[in-house]
């Protein structure tokens, strides 16, 4: 890990768009950006742990990161997949001080890390700060209402389907995406063992939905929608 790196420009685009940072004056995002430092992590190192004191919370810059809790038995249940732009770990700021998951890159990441309490004091002396935080706060709880509400209302197929749909570049005809990582992480992400991913994807085939590695093809976007 290096904490000493300077944000390129793509980072620091990336960072800029983070929901907690995107509404600030400047005033107020310099003073938060002076406590940040920038790490380089290799593929499938550990960020945080769960049950280990929250001294931070994080921005995904590049990569990907996996956040799961584990059972005593070992077993692995996903929570989300950070992408470039997503935070995690803020909403410890104000009521907890361990945390509540793990969190793994799934490839080599570029992260931006905050010390949890120089942030907690910036923002009992800054309305804006602290507002900020509150909203990016709110969105998370938000996003994790609509995952739990997904996971009781769709089927294992409507859900990949959803989440190919939510890719596509038309809104009818043929279209070809591309995965932005393995879909072992894919499944974990979809709340799926990976074999009923598989499952998800055979059945698919029926609306002309072909996998090829990390290539989709959907052959008609519009009888996808119809799952």
């Amino acid at each position: 890990m290096n904490s000493s790196l300077k944000l390129s420009n793509r980072d620091r685009a990336v960072l800029m768009k983070a929901p907690f940072l995107a509404g600030l004056g400047n005033s107020a995002l310099v003073r938060l950006m002076s406590m940040m430092t920038i790490s380089t992590l290799p593929a499938r190192k550990f960020v945080m742990r769960e049950g280990e004191t929250a001294d931070a919370f994080y921005c995904v810059l590049n990569g990907y990161v996996r956040l799961f809790r584990l059972s005593r038995e070992g077993r692995e249940a996903d929570i989300m997949v950070c992408a470039p732009g997503d935070t995690f770990a803020e909403h410890l700021l104000f009521n907890d001080n361990v945390y509540r998951c793990n969190a793994q890159t799934a490839e080599p990441a570029t992260l931006a890390r905050f010390d949890m309490q120089a942030v907690r004091d910036l923002a009992q002396q800054d309305p804006e700060i602290a507002k900020a935080l509150i909203a990016a706060i709110s969105r998370h709880l938000v996003g994790t209402m609509d995952c739990i509400a997904n996971d009781r209302l769709f089927t294992a197929p409507q859900r990949v389907a959803n989440y190919i749909l939510s890719r596509c570049p038309v809104e009818g005809g043929s279209a070809s995406i591309r995965l932005p990582f393995q879909k072992s992480l894919l499944a974990g992400m979809l709340g799926l063992a990976p074999e009923a991913l598989s499952r998800a994807f055979s059945s698919l085939r029926r609306v002309g939905v072909t996998v090829r590695g990390r290539i989709i093809q959907v052959g008609d976007v519009q009888a996808l929608k119809n799952i």
